[in-house]
């Protein structure tokens, strides 16, 4: 009788120190998918086609007029803090930061910069505020389009697109979207 208790409570062990294994090994490999999703997400493609949606006002008085230079101070994608951005669209709008999980699954993503009012699927008059739900519209990111977000910041500004290459080399066209407080006169 000794013998068995003592069989069962080895058994009990090895299962308890394979589990705790298994739990570290799920752990580790959650860890390793995220940082390959960033990754990937670093390595998209950050160029867009040029089109504005449908009643984005184009700005009167924009500080960075079309076809001048900025430097960039945002840090939203990877390789365009501090480069130059030549300016290709000015546009008076709201402009939102969202948070949302992606319409093709994997994990939220937060406080994403930037989506604009005409980009939202029938929204309310603008501005909406903090803390409104919202349906994207918007398909500068796979999973975007369709999405269900929250308004995680609200500023009416006059917002910008912008072609620029990345600190790596890599050529950005029609970049969606950079604020005006994102850049700064070239010195």
């Amino acid at each position: 009788m000794k013998q068995k208790k003592w069989m069962t409570g080895l058994g009990v062990m090895i299962l308890a120190t394979s589990l705790a294994a298994c739990g570290d090994t799920a752990e580790d490999t959650s860890m390793e998918m995220s940082e390959e999703q960033s990754m990937d997400h670093s390595s998209m493609d950050h160029s867009g086609s040029g089109e504005v949606p449908d009643g984005l006002r184009e700005a009167s008085n924009p500080t960075y007029p079309v076809g001048t230079t900025a430097r960039m101070t945002a840090d939203h994608m990877p390789g365009m803090e501090g480069v130059e951005a030549t300016i290709v669209g000015t546009y008076d709008t709201t402009v939102y930061a969202v948070s949302y999980t992606p319409t093709t699954g994997g994990d939220p993503v937060e406080n994403h910069k930037w989506v604009i009012h005409e980009e939202l699927d029938n929204p309310d008059e603008a501005p909406l505020s903090e803390g409104d739900e919202v349906i994207l519209a918007a398909d500068h990111m796979e999973g975007m389009e369709g999405a269900e977000a929250t308004i995680d910041t609200v500023e009416e500004t006059t917002v910008y697109m912008v072609d620029y290459t990345t600190e790596d080399g890599e050529e950005v066209t029609n970049h969606k979207w950079v604020t005006e407080s994102e850049l700064e006169a070239m010195k």
